[in-house]
């Protein structure tokens, strides 16, 4: 059955190509829909680019098809001709150099406001990568008052807010296309950049520089939310692990304090207080598992805790060998960590 409208059909493909184009504009992690004032910046420069090169190329092929189609005239060997076509290439000489100029002081002024904040009461987060996860660190007064956010960037809205950004190990980049652009991390060196979000919402980033075989499943989600709800949210993070509150996640904590769990990971409040792996404070607070690969549900955290090897390949989590009933006490006990 075929529809008849008063559209022809290449109006149907004209538009059905347009809306597909427009749809790659919109969304998480795509940095044609700015949130914040860097990322804002950054997309405007973006449309000037496409904009300058658009018309450029549709020039070219301008001049393509009128040199391909126009017919060959007896003086088009002459001299007139020739100073012609020197006079065009001349003039196209120099409108190229201008463009680049332009192309060059754009690029120049929009970068300039991407290295320091837009405005005053920035916090400054310590932003860690690792093979392959990132480990987000908020610092107090006392040293002992660190917060650990693995994989979650939490920020209030409308605040700028400074990355001290570091490698442990490779290059990593962090790249949050919603609120900046890309930083590299360099092992052995601190560089710094700032983010601010404009509304309250989800972002999703990624590392942007091939780090290895789980490159690709090295993301984080920022938790952009309102001052009053970040402080609280803060508060709840410097509190240690609660008691668990029923008897599978007692079962549970006593599985977990005795199993290699603990020469990897920290659940702040209990013996386990290793810094290779993320913390566990409030794990089961946090919106997904391994750096953003999986949802944060207890089916999926049982395969992660059972075989994390089945599900991200080459990551240091070796597999735990528990009975099904010490595998549900243990989930228990993560899923109660909030």
């Amino acid at each position: 059955m075929t529809r008849r409208t008063g559209r022809p059909a290449g109006a149907w493909v004209a538009t059905t190509v347009l809306s597909l184009a427009l749809a790659g504009c919109r969304g998480n992690q795509v940095i044609f829909n700015p949130q914040g004032p860097a990322a804002r910046d950054i997309a405007q420069l973006g449309w000037f680019l496409f904009a300058v090169c658009g018309v450029v190329y549709a020039m070219v092929l301008v001049a393509l098809a009128w040199a391909l189609l126009r017919r060959r005239r007896e003086d088009d060997q002459g001299a007139g001709a020739t100073r012609a076509i020197t006079r065009t290439v001349a003039l196209a000489t120099a409108v190229t150099a201008a463009l680049l100029v332009v192309l060059a002081a754009t690029s120049v002024t929009a970068g300039r406001g991407l290295t320091s904040p837009s405005g005053p009461g920035a916090i400054t987060v310590d932003v860690i990568g690792h093979q392959w996860w990132w480990d987000f660190q908020y610092r107090d007064v006392t040293p002992s008052d660190v917060v650990s956010s693995p994989n979650e960037l939490h920020i209030p809205v409308g605040v700028p807010v400074v990355l001290r950004a570091q490698s442990r190990d490779v290059i990593h980049s962090f790249w949050v296309p919603n609120l900046h652009g890309k930083r590299d991390l360099i092992p052995g060196v601190v560089t710094s950049l700032w983010i601010q979000a404009d509304r309250p919402g989800v972002y999703r980033g990624q590392c942007a520089e091939f780090c290895g075989y789980q490159h690709a499943h090295m993301a984080m989600q920022v938790v952009a939310e309102p001052m009053d709800a970040f402080l609280a949210w803060i508060q709840r993070q410097r509190q240690p692990a609660g008691d668990p509150p029923d008897q599978e996640a007692l079962r549970g904590r006593e599985v977990f304090l005795q199993s290699p769990c603990v020469s990897c990971h920290t659940v702040r409040g209990t013996i386990a207080g290793s810094r290779v792996g993320p913390d566990l404070t409030h794990v089961g607070s946090r919106l997904t598992l391994a750096a953003g690969t999986l949802p944060n549900t207890r089916g999926h955290l049982a395969g992660w805790v059972a075989d994390s090897q089945s599900v991200k390949p080459g990551n240091r989590m070796p597999p735990n060998v528990l009975t099904a009933g010490d595998l549900q006490a243990v989930l228990g006990y993560l899923r109660s960590l909030r």
